[in-house]
């Protein structure tokens, strides 16, 4: 069934917040990305860090890993060019960072509307991610790099990266250890988190499809070609079919405020695997 592209504008337009409606305008519309820098900058706090509200989870003000990181996401696979925007977030990273390498989330962040799955850590403690992803737009400092390391040696084996059985959760390997080089034994975890995300994309349910275009965000993309034949083909076919009649697709766990990036999302994965243009 075909998708119809006016439909998923309207629904982002009507239920996204401004930086979703600024992305859908850049990635499909022609949309200004020096106006896309603007309104990322609002989330942006005096210390290089995100807040604001900017990952729907976690509503503070203050700046927190999990807004970076999302941003850091969003960023990444969308193709954005970082900028400067990202300019001080390196080493506002390495502030939080306590001495085994968690970063520390500030008590604020409970004083705020905060997703019930966070209450406990107050958000985002792992580096692995965000230190990936700044490696990527080279912005991580070399300091932070071989403390992201440490944590992770301590943190992952191959052994317990085959043991995620969620395809989204697969982004912390990923992001950093297709982002990283000079790591003892990398080539094994790089081929535990490759056969990781082929495990979990074959067992996944029709609702997470959506995430394996993180991994392979294009037919040429090192996961796409890893994966068993007709699993991409059947995973696109789903996702040109799971449009809603309001113009929207859902998201994993059925949570209206992630409508509009997974909208995006999915559009994105669709464009750039050839079935529009």
């Amino acid at each position: 069934m075909p998708f119809d592209l006016g439909k998923a504008r309207n629904f982002v337009y009507q239920n996204g917040t401004l930086l979703e409606r600024a992305l859908f305008a850049w990635l499909f519309d022609g949309g200004c990305l020096e106006r896309l820098w603007r309104i990322i900058l609002c989330y942006k706090n005096p210390d290089g860090g995100f807040g604001h509200g900017l990952e729907h989870d976690l509503k503070a003000p203050q700046s927190n890993p999990l807004a970076l990181e999302y941003l850091l996401g969003v960023m990444k696979h969308s193709g954005m060019p970082a900028g400067s925007i990202l300019d001080g977030a390196a080493d506002w990273v390495e502030g939080q960072m306590d001495e085994r390498g968690d970063l520390r989330n500030p008590p604020e962040t409970r004083d705020f509307p905060l997703a019930p799955w966070w209450q406990e850590m107050g958000g985002q403690t792992m580096p692995d991610s965000i230190v990936g992803n700044l490696i990527h737009f080279g912005c991580a400092t070399p300091t932070l790099i071989e403390k992201a390391k440490n944590w992770t040696l301590n943190h992952y084996s191959p052994e317990n990266i085959k043991e995620n059985k969620w395809l989204f959760m697969a982004y912390h390997t990923y992001d950093f250890f297709f982002a990283v080089d000079d790591l003892p034994n990398l080539a094994d975890f790089q081929q535990a988190t490759v056969d990781n995300i082929v495990a979990c994309a074959i067992a996944a349910p029709e609702n997470q499809v959506d995430s394996l275009f993180a991994f392979a965000p294009t037919p040429d993309s090192m996961i796409a070609g890893a994966l068993p034949d007709g699993l991409l083909d059947r995973f696109l076919n789903l996702l040109s079919d799971g449009q809603q009649d309001e113009g929207h697709w859902l998201d994993q766990h059925n949570l209206p405020q992630w409508y509009p990036i997974t909208t995006i999302n999915v559009l994105l994965a669709l464009k750039r695997h050839g079935r529009w243009s």
